[in-house]
């Protein structure tokens, strides 16, 4: 006890550090770096600690986990090591822990109960699993018993026991009659919670032979029943008929009536009971009395409240729920059961247990060597849990000892841990209601540095808001995190940076002087490593002129101006609201690049109209309200739309036709241009109405053509330009007399749908069509080309009928013909079908392989025989897939790939073949039904073709005299590699390109040396690699010779020559005294002559272009020797990938990436990278020198 007392004061300040520690070693979700580190096995998934299987099906005990290496598994059962292998009902999954018993092939659920544990194990510790209970799940039958009927006096209490079979887990009970009718229950009748049904009293209604009592099995889904229990309930009356035949008259009429009893409680029995439940349960008290009046139950906490939001009452009020249950809800609790008579009541003492919860559950640490840490473990309970520690599956007190661990009751702590002080833990807490265990590991990693924000990402802020430039990393020691500004700056130190501990760097209020290039170095005493990144700061979005507040009349326009200016690398999009909603889906609005205008404006547009303005960094709105107001009355005339017509007539009734007549409504003031006429017909859809015709508006009679077998009303709409009326009343209704039917169905189609039937189908005559009562179909069939007779058979009004026993895929003649009470439709036309398909019976024979280049092959084969397709011949497929590359004699995963030739093809191109590549091939036979089986593989080879250009291309070590070339082989070589061809060529001042030098490289090197170049001269390079077919595409580069340094000890700043400086203020004093005498000459009246006049404002686009215009020539003061903004120049040591190369000599000329800059200078993309800036403080004062003008071009 004196040792444990003395740890608690100095744990604060230990926990503290370890905590700052162990956050500052978290591993990032990256799923590179996951796979690259070395853990400790960790249990993701394991079956429940109390498992019930289903004894009918396989047994699966889930145990998943995850480390690096994977974790190797295997089992206990019992406490004993578990031989899998021993046993041929049990099998692992591939990869993974999870056993599965068969318990479908012979096995038995029950041989195979007891307690399982999993272990998952690898260089690094070992992680287990609970303790996982197996027991098979049980439904037994109810016991035979002889039941006695029940017979009960009217008003007393009864109690109907079910006492279920002991299943596992335990049944759900509920009552029901031989109908499988829920018992109806109330406060009267109501079943308890150990499933008996209790009668508080009986009544004369409550007499019935089936009371049955059921027990359903989830587990199983099997429901077993009781025998049924017979209930007689004997009233007063019925008593007195009884008594009356042996008893005298006296008697009869002292038999006692029926009489009201105070409360009597028949469950719980006493006066007092317990009750433990334990904590985060759902406590279930009971109270279920007899008497008459039927009591009334409530509950109360003596000295106490029920608690809030967690009571509940079920089975009207006999049954207090709480859920949820904690320590606080130990005490008494109290049920009153009252009716008039009087009271009872009964106290049941609860008592709240618990089994182990977690306080403080251990997590995995992760240390560097030397370093400390502590693994804590804290729970409670009632009782209190007594707490284990195991090392590895192992109690740590038998476990292999280590000098850096000690153990302290709750708390291992760690003092300079090595690697081998990798291990996983495990805390068990456990008391007589259960037990917790948690595994943490504690895995000690010796790890460099790693930077996981991408290389050269950008950012882009909006100026005045805040810039976080991210570096994630990871190492163990935590690295230090330091950044720099500029590929030469200085440390970032100062109040206007903010230093995150997750590596990032913010800038708290960016200015356009905040772009560049930023670099994040992260050091440990592992080694070292830096990443650059981009800020870009742009102009923020504005509203210039915004919306005003408008007033407008009624059918007027208005307009509303949203003017914005943003910064010229965002597109802005811009959005107009009405009430911080969608613009009316109204051709009225027109929307336009800086204005909104509203045509013909109604009462219904006033509100307030918002203009957004949405770039992909920021956002701005301004809003203004529109309020309408009336016009001016004018008298206007009303144009609506017509009136109904009325008064429909019907004449000259005939069997095929009649007229009917109406009488137009009013027109209101636009004539009527179309009246349509339409019919119900009531005997076959009543309610529907349906087009019939359409006559001018100056019509108003019309002769209508009818069909047989049609109960006819019409209806008359009338039509101007504003819109349709009401429909007309309807006329008076025609029934036209039945006849045979006129037309046969269509579409009529035989296909089979198996081998041995023909499925015969047809689209069925609609309720008109049938032209009489019993409307039915003939369908006939017979084989064609076939002497044989036809077959046919009546059906009723369906569509389809079914031939079966028919040969495979024959052409059949097939014909189907109406008919009803009055006779058949015409003799209908004959139709050719076919029975079912089946399956091709052979594959394509003389399968041939022409290849054509490497990368197109040309495959034939022979036709299959007709007969043997057995079905509608859809064309043939060919399968091919890779085997293998000739040039690395490696294997990967065959991914087929099918090209499908319609028709009775025998040949097809094959595309998209990869050079000096290994393939297979076979080909099927296609019909409706599917595929016949392939011909045997066919193995062909591509020849060798040019490779792809070198993966990479790195210029590095620039001398005056030499520069160092490093690159990678091609991604593709698609051949043997034979050399390397690379060229070169100066390239001076004015970007005019020197004498191109070819070298030849032997296919095994991967670096060169270049000597002999000039000093401080820009070469550029061209490289790609060959085969025996020929070159592949090259990838481009520049690189720089450094400067003579006596050369450059003797260049001068022009602009701090003291002659330079009298030079530059004599001009400027001519250049004011010229203005002066010009304003002078104004003043008196001069005026230029014409011929001046134009010259002075000549059109600029003829003008001979100047420097200062966008020319590119030679450089004559220290202005145009200022390097590009950004930096323009490619660094030495740039690397070049293929696709970010540009081998075009636009970019030399005039090609469309070419740009002007403000001072004259040329901007353009050699090898399509942005540029590094120069380093800072060489911005204004860089000497004119010949490396300097053309590294401005660069």
């Amino acid at each position: 006890m004196m040792k444990k007392k003395s740890i608690p004061a100095s744990k604060p300040f230990l926990i503290l550090f370890l905590c700052q520690m162990i956050s500052a070693l978290d591993v990032p979700l990256d799923s590179k770096l996951l796979e690259e580190l070395s853990q400790p096995p960790t249990i993701t998934h394991q079956s429940p600690k109390d498992y019930i299987v289903d004894p009918r099906e396989n047994i699966v005990i889930q145990c998943e986990a995850k480390g690096k290496p994977p974790p190797s598994f295997s089992w206990t059962r019992n406490g004993t090591h578990f031989d899998i292998d021993k046993d041929a009902q049990v099998t692992m999954k591939p990869n993974s822990g999870t056993l599965v018993i068969n318990i479908m092939n012979g096995g038995k659920a029950e041989a195979y109960e007891g307690v399982y544990q999993c272990t998952a194990r690898n260089e690094r510790g070992a992680a287990i699993s609970n303790n996982i209970v197996i027991r098979p799940s049980r439904s037994p039958l109810w016991t035979k018993e002889k039941l006695e009927p029940h017979q009960v006096r009217e008003g007393d209490s009864l109690v109907l026991h079910c006492r279920p079979p002991v299943g596992l887990p335990p049944p759900i009970i509920f009552w029901m009659d031989n109908a499988f009718q829920r018992l109806p229950q109330s406060e009267r009748v109501s079943q308890g919670l150990n499933g008996d049904l209790y009668f508080s009293n009986v009544q004369p209604e409550d007499t019935r032979e089936d009371y049955i009592c059921y027990a359903r099995f989830n587990h199983t889904q099997t429901i077993q029943q009781k025998q049924p229990i017979s209930v007689k309930v004997f009233s007063l009356d019925s008593l007195n008929d009884t008594i009356a035949a042996n008893l005298s008259d006296t008697d009869i009429y002292g038999a006692k009536p029926v009489t009201e009893r105070q409360p009597v409680l028949l469950t719980p029995t006493g006066s007092t009971s317990t009750k433990v439940e334990l904590r985060g349960n759902v406590l279930l008290l009971e109270c279920i009395a007899a008497g008459l009046p039927t009591p009334v139950i409530r509950w109360i906490k003596e000295g106490g409240e029920l608690p809030a939001n967690r009571t509940f009452f079920e089975n009207f009020k006999k049954t207090l729920k709480i859920i949820d249950v904690s320590e606080a809800d130990s005490g008494n609790y109290k049920c009153i059961a009252r009716n008039t008579l009087g009271s009872v009541h009964h106290v049941i003492s609860v008592t709240v247990k618990a089994a182990p919860y977690w306080i403080t559950a251990p997590r995995n640490l992760v240390l560097s060597p030397g370093e400390d840490g502590t693994l804590i473990c804290r729970a409670n309970g009632n009782p209190k849990p007594s707490i284990s520690w195991l090392a590895n599956g192992v109690p740590i007190a038998i476990a292999p000892e280590d000098p850096s661990r000690k153990v302290d009751g709750d708390t291992i702590i760690f003092s300079h841990v090595q690697e081998r002080s990798s291990a996983v833990y495990q805390c068990n807490a456990s008391n007589e209601y259960g037990y917790l265990l948690a595994n943490a590991f504690v895995n000690v990693l010796a790890e460099p540095p790693r930077i996981l924000t991408p290389a050269n990402k950008l950012y882009q802020v909006i100026a005045d808001s805040p810039a976080l430039l991210d570096c994630a990393y990871f190492g163990s020691p935590k690295p230090e995190i330091e950044w720099f500004k500029g590929v030469k700056g200085s440390i970032l130190r100062g109040n206007e940076y903010v230093f995150h501990d997750n590596g990032t760097l913010e800038i708290p209020v960016a200015q356009k002087d905040s772009t560049g290039t930023y670099t994040c170095v992260a050091r440990n005493e592992l080694g070292k490593i830096q990443n650059e990144v981009h800020l870009e700061i742009k102009d923020p979005t504005m509203i210039i002129k915004q919306p005003e507040y408008k007033v407008v009349q009624r059918y007027g326009q208005v307009s509303f101006e949203c003017i914005i200016k943003h910064d010229s690398t965002l597109l802005p999009t811009v959005i107009w609201l009405k009430d911080n909603d969608e613009l009316p889906d109204d051709e009225r609005f027109l929307v336009g690049k800086d204005n909104l205008t509203i045509m013909n404006v109604t009462d219904k547009d006033d509100g307030t109209y918002t203009c957004i303005v949405n770039t992909t960094l920021d956002s701005v709105s301004a809003s203004a309200v529109l309020t309408v107001v009336a016009a001016p009355p004018t008298p206007a005339i009303i144009y609506a739309r017509p009136n109904p017509p009325f008064d429909l007539e019907l004449t000259g009734q005939l069997e095929r036709s009649i007229e009917l007549s109406w009488i137009p409504g009013d027109e209101n003031n636009s004539p009527i241009t179309h009246f349509v006429i339409e019919y119900e017909d009531g005997l076959h859809e009543p309610g529907v109405w349906h087009y019939q015709t359409e006559v001018p508006g100056t019509q108003t009679t019309v002769q209508l053509k009818l069909s047989p077998y049609v109960n006819y009303s019409f209806r008359v709409v009338a039509v101007n330009k504003i819109g349709r009326s009401q429909p007309s009343e309807p006329s008076e209704q025609y029934l036209t007399k039945s006849a045979s039917p006129d037309e046969n169905p269509a579409n009529v189609q035989g296909i089979g749908s198996e081998p041995d039937n023909l499925v015969i189908t047809w689209e069925s005559l609609k309720g008109f069509q049938s032209n009489g009562p019993g409307l039915q179909y003939k369908v006939s069939w017979r084989q064609k080309d076939v002497d044989d007779e036809w077959t046919s058979v009546i059906v009723a009004n369906v569509s389809k009928y079914i031939v079966s026993g028919t040969p495979t895929f024959v052409p059949y003649e097939i014909k189907v013909q109406a008919l009803n009470d009055l006779g058949y439709a015409p003799e209908p036309s004959e139709v050719i079908g076919h029975s079912g398909e089946d399956l091709p019976m052979v594959a394509p024979g003389n399968v041939q392989v022409h290849v054509i280049n490497s990368t197109l092959a040309k495959v034939h084969w022979d036709p299959v025989p007709l007969k043997t397709v057995r079905g509608h011949l859809q064309g043939y497929k060919v399968y091919y897939w890779k085997v293998q590359s000739l040039s690395r004699r490696s294997r990967r995963h065959v991914e087929k790939k099918i090209l499908t030739f319609r028709g009775n093809k025998t040949f097809g191109m094959l595309p998209g073949l990869e050079p000096y590549s290994s393939y297979k091939l076979n080909v099927r036979v296609v019909n409706g039904k599917g595929e016949g089986p392939a011909s045997p593989d066919k193995v062909f080879k591509t020849p060798e073709g040019v490779p792809s250009s070198p993966s990479y291309l790195k210029i590095t070590n620039p001398t005056l005299d030499s520069l160092t070339l490093e690159w990678g082989s091609p991604t593709h070589p698609n051949g043997v590699l034979t050399s390397y061809i690379l060229k070169f060529q100066p390239i001076n001042n004015t970007h005019e390109l020197g004498p191109l030098v070819e070298i030849r490289i032997p296919a095994n090197e991967s670096s060169l040396i270049l000597k002999n170049l000039n000093y401080s001269t820009r070469y550029k390079f061209y490289f790609n690699a060959q085969t025996s077919v020929g070159s592949g595409s090259q990838i481009t580069e520049e690189a720089v010779t450094i400067m003579d340094e006596a050369m450059a000890s003797r260049q001068v700043d022009i602009a701090t020559q003291g002659w330079f400086i009298g030079l530059m203020c004599a001009v400027a004093l001519l250049i004011l005294i010229l203005l002066i005498v010009c304003f002078i000459r104004r003043n008196k009246g001069g005026k230029y002559p014409v011929k001046e006049k134009e010259d002075a404002h000549a059109d600029p686009e003829i003008q001979p272009m100047k420097e200062d215009d966008g020319t590119f020539g030679e450089y004559s003061d220290a202005e145009d020797h200022k390097p590009l903004k950004k930096g323009s120049r490619t660094p030495s040591d740039r690397t070049v990938k293929k696709e970010d190369s540009d081998d075009s000599l636009v970019d030399y000329g005039e090609g469309v990436n070419g740009q002007f800059n403000e001072d004259g200078s040329f901007i353009g993309q050699y090898s399509g990278k942005k540029e590094k800036e120069p380093a800072e403080g060489n911005e204004s004062s860089e000497a004119p020198s010949p490396v300097n003008a053309m590294n401005s071009f660069v």
